[in-house]
């Protein structure tokens, strides 16, 4: 590859994004035909592109170079979905891509992100799979179909009914509770670090503060992780982070060990960070969308 403009300094909290690239020179050189402000974090082993809209730019290049990596992969996979089709009511074969439309589920999420090129439209709240991925989603449908029947309002009321009374029903409500206190266990002579991206067994989270009040080793092992024996732990402060920053945190370069996982939060990777700037970016809009339905009588006056 030609010369390649590296960043060795210390890293800066800036606006943009990280992405990488496949290992060949020509991916490489259109991509920084496309984005000549872009360069190459050695500490990230990634490449850092400038700006607010960075990850919405990246992405339509991304899906600009799918598309014209393989023209005729759609055409494949339509004819494989013709010739052996997937019937449910959650999936829908549009002119342009298949377009997936579930109750809220995270197993069902989960499977559906794992789909190559699966993205979420936020507009229209469903997920589109290009004919091309047709291999994998057929491989993934009895999952994600499972998972979107378990979310049904029905399936979940009948849960609940058959639960009501007994202690599988008081230890679910024991958990919402204890989430709803946003506050995590962290061991007390390793604490993280306050106001940046962390992971954690609950997810990325921003630690606020820790009071020093010791938690019971029972607690911890009920409703977060297997408790170290011996280890002191006291409760830590947290909140979500919006999307601004969880888009300026810098990932760890390697995933982390069974140590840190056993301790309890970690710097977060790359992976773990996009998924949680999706789910930030799914709440804003949600939060939009709840505002703009509001009647006028019951939105904040414009200040003077």
């Amino acid at each position: 590859m030609d010369e390649v403009i590296k960043d060795t300094a210390e890293p800066r909290p800036r606006e943009g994004a990280t992405t990488d690239l496949p290992h060949d020179r020509v991916t490489v050189e259109r991509f920084r035909q496309a984005f000549p402000r872009a360069r190459w974090s050695d500490r990230l082993n990634a490449w850092f592109v400038p700006g607010r809209t960075a990850e919405r730019r990246i992405g339509r290049w991304f899906a600009e170079m799918e598309a014209e990596a393989d023209r005729f992969a759609d055409e494949k996979g339509r004819d494989a979905f013709a010739f052996e089709p997937i019937e449910s009511p959650y999936l829908d074969a549009a002119p342009a891509a298949f377009q997936i439309r579930t109750p809220y589920s995270r197993a069902a999420i989960d499977e559906i992100r794992e789909i190559p090129h699966a993205r979420w439209d936020a507009d229209r709240r469903l997920w589109t799979v290009p004919y091309r991925s047709f291999a994998e989603l057929r491989q993934r449908w009895p999952v994600i179909e499972a998972a979107a029947k378990r979310s049904e309002p029905d399936a979940r009321h009948a849960r609940r009914e058959a639960i009501k009374g007994t202690e599988e029903e008081e230890a679910s409500k024991e958990r919402m509770r204890e989430r709803r206190r946003k506050r995590y266990p962290v061991p007390a002579d390793d604490p993280p670090p306050f106001d940046r991206a962390i992971g954690t067994h609950i997810g990325i989270v921003f630690f606020t503060r820790t009071e020093g009040e010791l938690v019971d080793s029972a607690t911890v092992t009920a409703f977060y992780f297997p408790a170290a024996d011996g280890e002191d732990y006291v409760w830590a402060s947290w909140r979500r982070g919006p999307l601004e920053e969880l888009v300026r945190a810098w990932p760890a370069r390697i995933p982390p060990g069974q140590g840190e996982r056993d301790r309890g939060w970690w710097i977060p990777t790359l992976d773990e960070l996009r998924t949680a700037r999706r789910d930030a970016r799914s709440r804003r809009q949600a939060s939009e969308r709840k505002e703009k339905d509001k009647p006028s009588s019951d939105r904040p006056a414009d200040s003077a």
